[in-house]
């Protein structure tokens, strides 16, 4: 039988295993290792929801490299707001590193569009975009996005850092609004 959970008022059930996730977490850093074993890349995890993916890729690295958080928001229960707010922004110089981005989830491209902008005024030698999951169907902003942990349909999802309105995100597994 397929587990369910309770958050707050709904239902969901369980999508992507944790064993699931860390695999696929394990493939991506080799493809990194392969551009950047030797540059000593900065990651810039977006918070909050990328908290455990930037714990497990940090982790599964076997290369020089630093992390950093910002905090963006765009989110309010189940539903983007259509604003991004910076609530905690970057400290330091960027000019020359090379940065790669970690977002939980890229539904619509909204704060990332309204991201890039600013990092890219920094001059870093380059930028790379991963995310542990995209919406291809709700996407409406143009990304370039470079390591794709899952595609998955336009269905709202907890669990892995990801929340409904503050809960859900101790959740190592992924789950599905049922």
């Amino acid at each position: 039988m397929e587990k369910t959970i309770l958050v707050k008022d709904k239902y969901f059930k369980k999508f992507i295993s944790k064993a699931t996730i860390e695999a696929r977490i394990k493939e991506i850093v080799l493809e990194m290792a392969t551009v950047y074993a030797k540059k000593n890349p900065l990651f810039i995890a977006v918070l909050n929801g990328s908290f455990m993916v930037a714990s497990d890729i940090m982790k599964a690295i076997d290369f020089d490299a630093e992390i950093t958080f910002i905090k963006l928001a765009s989110y309010e229960n189940m539903a983007s707001t259509g604003e991004v707010n910076t609530l905690i922004g970057l400290k330091g110089g960027l000019e020359g590193r090379d940065v790669i981005i970690i977002e939980d989830i890229i539904d619509s491209g909204r704060t990332m569009h309204h991201f890039l902008p600013s990092l890219e005024a920094k001059n870093p030698q380059s930028i790379a975009i991963f995310t542990l999951l995209h919406k291809p169907s709700a996407t409406i902003f143009d990304l370039d996005i470079d390591y794709v942990g899952f595609s998955i349909e336009d269905k709202f999802v907890i669990g892995y850092g990801l929340d409904y309105d503050q809960a859900g995100r101790h959740y190592g597994d992924i789950y599905q609004l049922a």
